[in-house]
C-alpha cells in the first residue's frame, strides 16, 4: 500500500489592484526603470492601498475562492496555517482572524513567521497532520503587506518588495502524488543582514525607534544574494539526490520571487532549462511569503496530474530549503 501523502486538491492566489510602476518610484527615489529592471527584473508591484485592509482581508478573499472552487465548507477545515511576517497585529495570530472572516468554526490556526520561507515551511508541516492521519482538510495560506513594513525613502528595499497572498487546501492522498520530501534549513546567524530592527522585545516600539526609522525591513543586499543562491542550489540538490531524480525528471522548478538574478543564479546552478522555471517577479516582486503560491496559482492551467515539481525558497532567519512533490490534479 502506498504511503499516505497530503495533495494539493486546490489553490488560489489573491494580489491588490494597485500597481506600484517602477516610473512611480523614480518619482520617490533616487532609481530609474531600466537600473531597476536590470537588477530585480521587476517591473512593478502590487500594493494594498485601502485603509483599514490587512493581511488577514486579503488571506480571507483567497480562502473564500478556495473553499469555493473545491466545494468545501468551511466547517470541514481541521487546521489553518498563515504564513506571514506582516501580521495584522502582534498577536493574537492571523490566523485565527481569517478563521474568524471566513467562518471558519472546527479548526485551530497559527501563524509561521520564516520571512521568505514562510510558505514552504507552512506547506511542510501542514502536510505532517494529514500524513499522522489526524487531520483530512488543512489550508495553508503565504500571505504578506510587504508595504506596512517597507521605507520607501530607500532605494535598496522599496523597489523590490509587493503585496499579494496565496493559499492551497492539503487533503489526503494514496495514489502517490502529493507532498513527498523536504529539505529544510536555518541559520539564526544571518539574521545581521536581514530583519526589521525594532518592534520586538529586543527593542520595543518608542519614539526613538519610530524617529530612526527601525520598523522597515533592513536588508544587505550582497550577503542575501550569495547565500541565497548557495542555500537554494544546495537543498534542491539534496531533495533531488534523497528521491533519486535527474533534472529531466522535474517538470517545474518553483523558486522564490526574491530577484531575477538570483532565480537565474539558481537555474543555472542546477542546470535547469529556464523553460521549466517559473517566474512572475516582473509583476508582482518580491512578496515574502506569497511568491510560491502566487507562480502556483498562475500555473495552475498547465499543471498535470502526476507533474514533478520543486518548490524552492531562502528567506530572512536565515531561512531556506526544497520541496519536491507531485501535482495531483
Amino acid at each position: 500500500m502506498n504511503r499516505q501523502l497530503a495533495a494539493i486538491t486546490g489553490i488560489e492566489a489573491y494580489v491588490p489592484e494597485y500597481r506600484l510602476t517602477n516610473i512611480e518610484l523614480e518619482k520617490l527615489v533616487d532609481t530609474n526603470d531600466e537600473w531597476i529592471i536590470s537588477r530585480t527584473g521587476i517591473k512593478e508591484r502590487r500594493i494594498q492601498k485601502e485603509p483599514g485592509k490587512a493581511v488577514s482581508d486579503m488571506a480571507a478573499i483567497v480562502v473564500k475562492k478556495l473553499l469555493q472552487k473545491t466545494n468545501t465548507s468551511p466547517d470541514e477545515i481541521e487546521l489553518l496555517i498563515c504564513c506571514t511576517v506582516t501580521g495584522d497585529m502582534v498577536f493574537p495570530d492571523t490566523g485565527n482572524i481569517i478563521c474568524d472572516k471566513v467562518g471558519i468554526k472546527n479548526a485551530f490556526a497559527f501563524d509561521i513567521n520564516a520571512a521568505c520561507s514562510g510558505f514552504l515551511f507552512g506547506l511542510t508541516t501542514g502536510s505532517k497532520f494529514i500524513e499522522a492521519g489526524t487531520h483530512k482538510k488543512v489550508i495553508v495560506i503565504g500571505a504578506d503587506k510587504m508595504s506596512s513594513i517597507i521605507d520607501y525613502t530607500d532605494r535598496a528595499t522599496c523597489i523590490i518588495f509587493g503585496d499579494g497572498c496565496g493559499a492551497v487546501l492539503l487533503e489526503p492522498s494514496t495514489n502517490g502524488c502529493g507532498i513527498v520530501d523536504s529539505v529544510l534549513r536555518g541559520d539564526g546567524s544571518g539574521r545581521e543582514y536581514l530583519h526589521m530592527k525594532a518592534g520586538g522585545s529586543l527593542k520595543p516600539a518608542s519614539l526613538e525607534t519610530v524617529m530612526n526609522k527601525e520598523h522597515f525591513v533592513y536588508q544587505e543586499g550582497k550577503a542575501v544574494f550569495k547565500s541565497a543562491v548557495n542555500g537554494m542550489v544546495d537543498t534542491v540538490s539534496k531533495v533531488m539526490e534523497r528521491n533519486h531524480l535527474t533534472k529531466n525528471d522535474i517538470d517545474w522548478l518553483v523558486p522564490h520571487q526574491a530577484n531575477i538574478r538570483i532565480i537565474n543564479s539558481v537555474a543555472d546552478g542546477l542546470d535547469f532549462d529556464k523553460s521549466k522555471v517559473m517566474i512572475n517577479i516582473e509583476k508582482y516582486g518580491n512578496t515574502t511569503a506569497g511568491t510560491l503560491p502566487l507562480c502556483l496559482a498562475e500555473w495552475e492551467p498547465k499543471l498535470k496530474k502526476g507533474d514533478k515539481i520543486i518548490l524552492t525558497t531562502f528567506g530572512g532567519g536565515f531561512t531556506w530549503g526544497a520541496t519536491y512533490l507531485t501535482w495531483a490534479y
